[in-house]
């Protein structure tokens, strides 16, 4: 009797070892528009459940998936998959979470990388420094220490990267055919990747906004991150869906002001390119305005809807003219667009951006960014088709899928 109780009780704690549990989902457009690549994202750390594997299917079709540690505790805390939805279209999702196994392999549809610069290797298309993470001091200029001077993450349409120094801002690389390109170029394309077809950076931002830096603001003018304890770069999510980059400003002195510390993420996704950033502060800062936008580029339009979507489409050299050797002037469309709550104020343009006055009442801030290059040969080659994809893309976001 006493071995069988054994038994059922070690039957039992193998149950429970192996346990899973299954979710139906709906998903609907609530546009009268078709959407490609839609995000679908479900918290999956829930309940004491620790999921560590996950199936995701639609009509008994498998669907790629994607399981992210967000806080890195070790635990999966969202679970993502992509969808195609027709107008006003239904489907029906099946997710099937396992407390055992390792997350499925598909094929990478983004890529993400970030390394030291190795001052061994001559070519800056060949470096092998690989790292996920580096924090350094107050003081420490890691823009020279890092490989294409910070994290750089793509989709198989564009590619984006974050300078890892006080000016933290998002620089952009354009391509002309779709794919993924970074590990092979690591931004900077040699003559025989040129040749072959390869993107390049298309955009030179010098301390301007670039795409959709966000900065402090002194009262009548932005002002860089400078006063910062402790500066981290992370990469949080590799793909196969998504790429997730992550900033912390921990003590940011922002107008003298008691410390806080800041986090940003950047979120892009496969068959996007957007890039989803969200910031959120360790304590609420409703008494510190900040500043964002898009850098003015040389001789640009600009669009404007006067509700926080903000674009141009101009042409420029995309690097310093002492490193213009090799390049040719490029044509960017610009995009961003930041939700009504968190506007203060549209900031006149002046010579170096089209930017915004924000804020945020409690902890955290919201925006997506957005580029396109005239290069492409699957994308927009003039302003006014630029600024329709513009109005249609923040109907979009301000109208996201619905799960159930």
């Amino acid at each position: 009797m006493k071995q069988l109780l054994t038994n059922m009780l070690l039957f039992a704690f193998v149950l429970a070892a192996n346990a899973q549990k299954t979710i139906k989902i709906t998903v609907s457009n609530p546009l009268k528009v078709a959407r490609e690549a839609a995000p679908v994202v479900i918290p999956v750390n829930q309940d004491g459940f620790s999921v560590k594997s996950a199936l995701v299917s639609c009509n008994g079709n498998e669907i790629p998936c994607q399981l992210d540690d967000l806080n890195g505790d070790g635990e999966y805390d969202e679970l993502c998959f992509l969808t195609n939805l027709g107008k006003k279209e239904k489907k029906s999702f099946s997710i099937e979470l396992a407390s055992q196994g390792e997350p499925r392999t598909y094929e990478p549809q983004v890529y993400v990388e970030m390394m030291l610069s190795n001052k061994k290797v001559k070519e800056s298309n060949k470096q092998d420094l690989y790292i996920s993470q580096l924090t350094v001091e107050n003081g420490t200029n890691a823009y020279w220490m890092i490989h294409h001077h910070g994290a750089a993450f793509e989709s198989k349409k564009v590619a984006y990267r974050i300078y890892f120094d006080h000016r933290q801002t998002v620089d952009i690389y354009g391509k002309y055919h779709q794919g993924l390109e970074l590990k092979q170029t690591q931004f900077y394309p040699d003559q025989q990747q040129k040749d072959a077809g390869f993107g390049d950076d298309v955009l030179w931002v010098g301390s301007t906004f670039g795409v959709g830096t966000l900065r402090g603001w002194d009262g009548n003018k932005p002002t860089m991150l400078e006063d910062v304890n402790h500066r981290t770069q992370r990469i949080i999510s590799r793909g196969p869906l998504r790429t997730i980059v992550e900033v912390i400003d921990d003590g940011w002195k922002h107008n003298n002001a008691p410390r806080f510390k800041m986090t940003t993420r950047y979120t892009l996704y496969a068959g996007h390119r957007d890039c989803q950033v969200d910031v959120t502060f360790d304590r609420p800062v409703s008494e510190h305005q900040f500043a964002t936008g898009i850098i003015n580029v040389k001789n640009s339009t600009e669009f404007s809807d006067k509700k926080g979507l903000r674009g141009c489409w101009g042409t420029d050299w995309p690097v310093s003219e002492k490193d213009s050797a090799g390049h040719k002037r490029e044509t960017v469309g610009l995009g961003i667009c930041i939700p009504a709550k968190h506007i203060v104020n549209e900031l006149p343009a002046n010579k170096d951006n089209y930017g915004y006055l924000v804020s945020t009442p409690d902890q955290s801030l919201h925006y997506d960014i957005v580029f396109c290059s005239d290069n492409e040969d699957f994308g927009f080659h003039s302003a006014s088709e630029w600024y329709q994809f513009l109005t249609a893309w923040k109907k979009e976001i301000e109208n996201p899928v619905v799960v159930r």
